[in-house]
């Protein structure tokens, strides 16, 4: 069994939104994630998406988009981004599973996940920038951070624990983010959002003694990575 990522699916098929202001690698990219998926993955696999998977404004709009993900092979486990407006509680959206028999889907959401000899954890994040208005998001995400890693921690024997990110965690400066990181020892993280041009601008590599790495969808060119 192994475990995959990607991130920003940005599915919308109830309500259709190009994503060509990114490129137009972007064309049809739906169906270069689902053939690639169908290609790769086998069922008793893990994905981990990290966060940005439907425009949808609410739960209710979100049936397509879980509809194509459900039919893919794999157990997926989703993140929150930043453009997930329709994310609830955690409670809502696996009821909401449930009543449409989305069985092989569930959330990472101030919890954590075990599988085979690796534990997922992580959080949205917020961007990093100097602004006193962000600091407290920040602090907030860090602090939702670390709520997953001590999850974590409560399912781990001798696992490694992993962590997931949809903002950028690093700016080659030290911020909360890299310390809870730090504080418990974390050697591997994997982060989304960036599109397009944005993607030279990456930090990837070892840094702080934790291995990072940019799995947002079109910088993959819409191909699962393979990270275990």
């Amino acid at each position: 069994m192994s475990i995959y990522t990607i991130g920003d699916l940005h599915l919308s098929f109830h309500s259709p939104k190009p994503m060509d202001i990114f490129g137009e690698k972007w064309e049809d990219h739906e169906a270069k994630i689902k053939n690639n998926w169908i290609n790769t993955v086998k069922e008793d696999d893990l994905v981990v998406l990290l966060g940005d998977f439907s425009w949808a404004t609410y739960l209710q709009d979100t049936y397509q988009d879980f509809e194509y993900l459900s039919k893919l092979p794999g157990k997926k486990l989703l993140l929150k981004g930043n453009h997930d407006y329709w994310w609830t509680t955690v409670t809502k959206m696996r009821n909401f599973l449930k009543e449409n028999n989305f069985e092989n889907i569930d959330f990472v959401y101030n919890t954590a996940y075990k599988f085979e000899n690796c534990i997922i954890a992580g959080t949205r994040g917020w961007a990093l920038t100097n602004k006193p208005e962000d600091e407290k998001f920040i602090k907030r995400e860090a602090d939702r951070l670390e709520l997953s890693i001590k999850e974590a921690l409560k399912l781990r024997t001798n696992e490694e624990i992993i962590v997931f990110i949809h903002y950028p965690p690093i700016n080659k400066e030290i911020n909360p983010f890299i310390t809870t990181m730090q504080k418990y020892n974390i050697k591997r993280c994997y982060y989304a959002h960036l599109h397009g041009d944005s993607i030279k601008e990456a930090i990837e590599g070892n840094y702080f003694g934790i291995d990072f790495k940019l799995v947002s969808a079109d910088s993959l060119n819409f191909k699962l990575l393979k990270i275990d």
